[in-house]
């Protein structure tokens, strides 16, 4: 019988190392998308809005995003083979959907996984929700909510709830679900997490226990990156962060 578990940072882990976990756990950020390249736009010109009308759950890729699946396939079927996931969690939404369609192909297309491999959408992977803040640049909050963004910069990010949203320990709830479910389901197996910004950064924050200093030092997450965590001692431990190498410039 195993020993009684520990509780670090909410998360349980055994101490004769006999959880269920995956060989491996990758996760990217999707590729660039339509809303990438409107909001970094309007931050550089102080813009109060985006030409965007639909939903932020059906946002597409732009072709450079597009690009950047394909370069996150070919570097899946450079794996060693024991690395190459053989199973795909993702983020329900469009360009998150898009990113896991193109790098599987690209992966397939080489020999490298089986052609067909199936993606399981979970609701838990979404985008950060921002509730009243939604789809508005960083002038138009200052403007149009000045109270808000002065308690969003008081408080930080990792702790503000915008009315209507999320913080960034909300998406970590939702990530811990996650956790729990793929360790189970995909035990002893690579598998691929392809979801949003804050959620791969929410991940980084659960399983290597970081604090909020720790957390606010990283970079963004960069769109199609690979992060890397292996099984070991009972835990996934980190293996890569945010890499980039492998897309095109």
């Amino acid at each position: 019988m195993a020993e009684a578990g520990t509780i670090l940072n909410g998360h349980r882990t055994e101490r004769d190392g006999g959880r269920p976990l995956p060989s491996v756990l990758i996760a990217t950020r999707h590729g660039e998308s339509v809303a990438n390249v409107e909001f970094r736009r309007a931050d550089e010109t102080g813009a109060l809005s985006v030409p965007i009308t639909s939903r932020d759950a059906d946002i597409p890729l732009t072709m450079h995003g597009q690009a950047q699946a394909q370069a996150l396939g070919r570097w899946w079927a450079d794996l060693p083979p024991a690395d190459r996931p053989r199973a795909v969690w993702c983020s329900p939404y469009v360009r998150t959907v898009e990113t896991a369609r193109i790098a599987l192909a690209q992966a397939s297309g080489l020999g490298a996984v089986p052609v067909g491999l199936p993606v399981r959408h979970d609701e838990r992977l979404r985008d950060r929700e921002l509730g009243v803040l939604e789809m508005l640049t960083r002038a138009a909050i200052e403007k149009e909510h000045p109270a808000e963004a002065a308690r969003r910069r008081r408080m930080g990010e990792l702790y503000y709830r915008p009315p209507g949203g999320e913080s960034w320990l909300d998406v970590a709830l939702r990530v811990r679900g996650v956790l729990r479910d793929l360790s189970e389901e995909e035990a002893g197996r690579p598998v691929l997490v392809v979801a949003h910004d804050c959620t791969v950064l929410m991940l980084r924050h659960v399983l290597d226990r970081l604090t909020e200093p720790q957390l606010m030092a990283l970079e963004p997450v960069r769109n199609c990156s690979a992060s890397l965590w292996r099984a070991a001692d009972g835990r996934l431990r980190a293996d890569g962060w945010n890499a980039t190498g492998h897309l095109p410039g």
